[in-house]
């Protein structure tokens, strides 16, 4: 008889994959590694017209869930070891994500809605979580509370113009 391999797989591993309508583990993989080098710190966003934020965070306060439309929207303050920002979440995400949550963003948005900029998965991005209660975190600075202009050497990216408020006003720092 011949020895066997010393494999991680109890299994052949062919025999434990997916059928191939579904998503294999190879490509959820790729998916991740993808998305992890991209990541950007929430210091370095800035606002633009497409989805192309990947980050992560730790929810640290939620707003109250409120009706917009036909969606329940609400809003959050999340954070990083960078800066923190206004995170709008949508539909099941007001109930699905709680304070102390630490979200993955891949393919969000940093954007204005209803004249506020904040972040968000929009309708290309996907928020999920990846863990609870343990990343170091700043409050300051608030990317949501800058003011932003369009470059004058390119109108198609926008600068920081002024800082309207170091923390949020909306969610303030705890004394």
């Amino acid at each position: 008889m011949g020895r066997a391999s010393r494999s991680p797989f109890p299994v052949p591993l062919h025999k434990v994959l997916p059928s191939p309508s579904a998503p294999s583990t190879e490509d959820y993989a790729l998916r991740f590694l993808s998305s992890m080098a991209k990541m950007v710190h929430l210091k370095d966003i800035v606002p633009a017209a497409t989805n192309s934020v990947n980050t992560q965070f730790i929810v640290l306060e939620k707003g109250s869930i409120t009706q917009d439309g036909k969606e329940m929207t609400c809003l959050a303050l999340v954070a990083d070891e960078t800066a923190s920002v206004h995170f709008q979440m949508w539909g099941s995400e007001c109930e699905a994500f709680e304070p102390g949550d630490i979200l993955r963003l891949s393919n969000g948005i940093f954007s204005f809605h209803k004249n506020s900029l904040v972040l968000r998965a929009g309708k290309k991005g996907n928020a999920e979580k990846v863990g609870e209660f343990t990343m170091l975190f700043v409050e300051t600075p608030n990317m949501s509370e800058i003011r932003w202009a369009r470059d004058p050497r390119n109108p198609k990216k926008f600068v920081q113009e002024a800082v309207l408020s170091p923390h949020s006003r909306i969610f303030a720092p705890s004394q």
